[in-house]
């Protein structure tokens, strides 16, 4: 069916006068904004379901949000996964998260599922590490992570603490496939489910297990620490806030301080209005706020607290960003250097990053004769190679990837923003007590291992238009296979579209050059762009940032041309 038949297909069912009819009787006229609500059909991406809040199958409500849930109850069901075992459901700040949470709550409950629920938002991080602790079957959690306020989400998680993937996510979304956005799933009311034990909350013995793994995470005694370091920190509104304060009070941070206007829940972002900590936007009122108190670190995390960003003073009285591959390497570093020096690192040590991360904290591990892994972007591919990397005899000591990601330990298989940013302030404190600023030690480990350059440029096309032109780029580059972009010349051609080595297939091209720098280029899992990622290591910095100028305006002038 065409999106015009689907959406009359929609008022049909939808019953009068509800609010998704109205709003889609709104539209009626609006050829371009039906396409875009019923081209096709929310899918699974690198972070489960994201879309736009609203009435259509290419949007995020309670059909879509509904079906996506009775196709995993069926899943769990058919895989012969004990119902006891349960599902935890997390939710963050944004409209409609707390409403899809009890949706799905009480569709699991009305499928003989017993959920785990939170009562109010909680970091992701939280609920990877309680389907481990409850050893559930499997999670859900309500948030589009940094999208912008109209967007909300839908991850999956199963029994090993991780996004699905492979064949439990294929399985899975052939269950929701089978299944009509119309099909009236059974619901047990949620006090109901309450009152029968199919729904139990969860609350502060959950919170403070998961701080405890948190504060587990440290690398160095208070001995070794200058905990006057000032640090201003923003939860940019989301589930962070708390988890956070705590943190630094518990641990003696005198001079911790939040962003007040960012402080509490707000779905709005009233004061930020695209919640993403690697846009330098999104620090603003942290940099007012650092400037004032002297902070020498800013640490920003988004609202559902996986992700992690920082900036740091930039020796003339402001701050400058540090990327995913920057923050990366100062934590593989730090943590990597307490370890062995304390004796504690582990002799067959793994790291793993993502095919489109950087060589910074590659290089690192390699001295230290770190094995690293590869894997596709999003974290649960990252973390869905930890059963590989232990059953070849490693133990696990990191995982990052450029997108300001990263899982400091094991327990959490997932981005953790709430840990990394306490090992950020705890190495903030470490170097202060050496008498060096985080800036400062970043320089002394290009110092040491090379100058590392990168860049990242998205290139954003919504709709099906963009969609289809986003398509044309990647087949006009398989089909061209261009040799030379300026004064580099291609080493490597290297296409995932079918796999590549020990990487499953994937929509990523990664062009190796003969001088060491190289670059990729994928379509967003989750968002309406394209992705262009640039890398060059050289021993002086103006060499490898020019390599990355270049490389990244020969690739522009290229795609230009494509329509």
């Amino acid at each position: 069916m065409s999106a015009r038949d689907v959406y009359e297909y929609w008022l049909k069912k939808l019953p009068e006068g509800s609010p998704m009819r109205e709003e889609l009787l709104a539209v009626k006229d609006n050829e371009n904004e039906i396409t875009d609500r019923f081209y096709q059909e929310i899918v699974f991406g690198t972070a489960g379901l994201r879309g736009i809040c609203g009435a259509g199958t290419n949007r995020m409500n309670e059909f879509t949000v509904g079906r996506a849930t009775q196709g995993i109850a069926n899943y769990i069901i058919k895989s012969g996964a004990d119902p006891a075992k349960g599902v935890v459901i997390a939710y963050d700040c944004r409209y409609h998260s707390q409403e899809f949470s009890e949706l799905a709550a009480e569709i699991l409950a009305g499928s003989g599922i017993r959920v785990y629920l939170f009562p109010s938002l909680r970091p992701t991080p939280e609920l990877s590490y309680a389907i481990r602790e409850l050893g559930a079957a499997a999670g859900i959690n309500m948030t589009a992570s940094h999208n912008p306020k109209e967007y909300n989400g839908y991850k999956v998680y199963w029994s090993d603490g991780a996004q699905i993937s492979g064949a439990v996510s294929d399985g899975i979304l052939k269950e929701i496939q089978a299944l009509d956005l119309f099909d009236q799933f059974s619901r047990m009311p949620l006090e109901k489910a309450k009152e029968e034990g199919l729904v139990v909350m969860l609350g502060e013995d959950m919170d403070r297990a998961y701080l405890n793994y948190v504060l587990s995470m440290r690398q160095r005694p208070d001995s070794e620490l200058d905990k006057t370091v000032p640090v201003v920190y923003t939860p940019l509104n989301g589930a962070g806030s708390i988890p956070m304060q705590i943190l630094a009070k518990e641990l003696g941070y005198v001079n911790f301080a939040i962003v007040p206007e960012q402080k509490d829940p707000d779905p709005e972002f009233t004061t930020v209005g695209y919640p993403n900590p690697e846009d330098p936007k999104g620090f603003e009122l942290a940099e007012k706020l650092g400037k004032k108190n002297g902070a020498e670190v800013l640490i920003a995390t988004d609202p559902d607290s996986d992700r992690m960003a920082v900036e740091v003073e930039d020796g003339a009285g402001g701050y400058t960003p540090l990327d995913g591959n920057q923050t990366g390497a100062l934590l593989i570093a730090y943590m990597v250097e307490a370890e062995a020096e304390a004796g504690e690192l582990p002799e067959n040590a793994a790291m793993i990053k993502s095919i489109v991360t950087g060589d910074f904290g590659r290089t690192i591990c390699e001295k230290y004769g770190i094995k690293v892994y590869e894997a596709l972007t999003g974290f649960k591919n990252i973390c869905g190679v930890i059963p590989r990397l232990e059953e070849e005899g490693y133990t696990y000591f990191f995982g990052y990837e450029e997108s300001i990601g990263c899982a400091p330990g094991e327990d959490v298989r997932d981005k953790d923003g709430i840990c990394a940013a306490m090992l950020i302030m705890e190495m903030a404190a470490y170097y202060r007590k050496q008498g060096m600023t985080l800036r400062e030690a970043l320089e002394s480990l290009y110092k040491k291992y090379g100058y590392f350059a990168e860049d990242q440029v998205s290139v954003v096309l919504k709709g099906k238009e963009g969609a289809e032109r986003i398509g044309r780029m990647m087949t006009q580059f398989r089909e061209d296979k261009p040799e030379t972009f300026g004064t580099h010349h291609v080493k490597e051609f290297i296409d995932y579209i079918n796999g590549y080595e020990d990487i499953p297939a994937s929509n990523v091209l990664k062009l190796m050059m003969d001088d060491g720098s190289w670059f990729a280029m994928r379509p967003s899992g989750t968002e309406p762009k394209i992705k262009f990622y640039y890398y060059a290591v050289a021993d002086d910095r103006e060499t490898s940032e020019r390599c990355v100028r270049e490389l990244r305006d020969a690739v522009a002038d290229m795609i230009s041309h494509i329509e």
